[in-house]
């Protein structure tokens, strides 16, 4: 199979498929590649050992992860406290039922025994398809000491995309733009999307004094009208905003500046219907089926699906 970027709509696959099968699994991943995303997103870390491991927060989360006893975790443990083999002692096959997270996906398959894979695993597995990654630094500029450096993060994340010859294939998203930064000076040949959110509940683009953390490096909101204006000048390939966030008049603006626009994370047939007719040119959905079959009607050219390695 061909591993040159797709050219149609890119339709991304959230943690693999996290409304259907366990978040950031490689179960979730062959479902999404099954359902035929273009892309696959995900979120990594490092373990204590030096191993990029795929993990969407920087502590495992008590609401999926069950340890060796099957008792659900009861406090987070940051990731990179652990090593891989302690990591993959832990169960991520399925949400807490009691949870307040499993009322957002009571249509999420369990399975049961799932581990938490390495992104080695995930490129082996998909060595023989197609389909590409879109892969998140869970960094942050406010929390410094639950993860390795910056410059730690994307060196070990770099290698990993090289020692696979990946770099055709990876996408490498951040909100934390400063790895993005990282990424561009070493010219690995991958693309940078730059995640963006200006809503009460997380936010990285607003200013919140002289003395905060800034998510968005030396890039200053201050100096520019707006956010796509930002990534432009940073240097992105793609602006990658919280669907909420986005307007026909800035997706044209950000066309206007040579980028391309994938939000996240739209799940409802009505979001995914105003996204897609303000000319994105691709989301990120935890329910690729639901968007597959959306695009599908609307006569827009969807993904071939592809199948992963046997």
């Amino acid at each position: 199979m061909t591993s040159t970027h797709p050219t149609s709509f890119d339709l991304q696959g959230h943690r693999g498929a996290r409304g259907l099968l366990p978040e950031n699994t490689l179960p979730a991943y062959e479902e999404a590649v099954r359902i035929g995303v273009s892309t696959l997103e995900l979120d990594v870390g490092v373990s204590s050992d030096g191993v990029v491991v795929i993990s969407h927060d920087r502590a495992l989360n008590p609401e999926i992860t069950r340890d060796a006893q099957g008792q659900w975790l009861s406090a987070p443990v940051l990731v990179h406290s652990l090593s891989l083999a302690q990591l993959q002692s832990y169960d991520v096959g399925r949400i807490n039922p009691a949870s307040a997270y499993a009322t957002r996906f009571p249509h999420q398959r369990p399975v049961d025994g799932t581990r938490m894979p390495a992104l080695a695993e995930l490129f082996a597995l998909m060595k023989n398809s197609a389909v590409h990654f879109n892969i998140e630094t869970k960094i942050s500029p406010e929390k410094p000491a639950e993860t390795v450096s910056p410059e730690v993060f994307v060196a070990q994340l770099l290698a990993v995309v090289q020692q696979h010859g990946m770099q055709e294939r990876v996408i490498i998203q951040s909100f934390d733009w400063r790895t993005l930064a990282l990424v561009q000076q070493r010219k690995a040949g991958v693309r940078t999307a730059y995640l963006s959110a200006q809503q009460l509940w997380t936010d990285n683009i607003s200013v919140r004094g002289p003395q905060a953390a800034r998510w968005t490096g030396p890039v200053r909101t201050e100096d520019y009208p707006d956010v796509p204006s930002m990534v432009q000048a940073a240097g992105g390939n793609i602006w990658s905003p919280y669907f909420g966030d986005l307007s026909t008049a800035l997706v044209q603006r950000a066309h206007a500046l040579g980028l391309q626009v994938v939000p996240w994370t739209v799940n409802e047939d009505k979001d995914l219907l105003s996204i897609i007719d303000m000319g994105v040119d691709g989301l990120i959905s935890d329910y690729p089926d639901r968007a597959q079959a959306l695009l599908t009607k609307l006569g827009k050219l969807p993904p071939q699906p592809n199948q992963p390695a046997s």
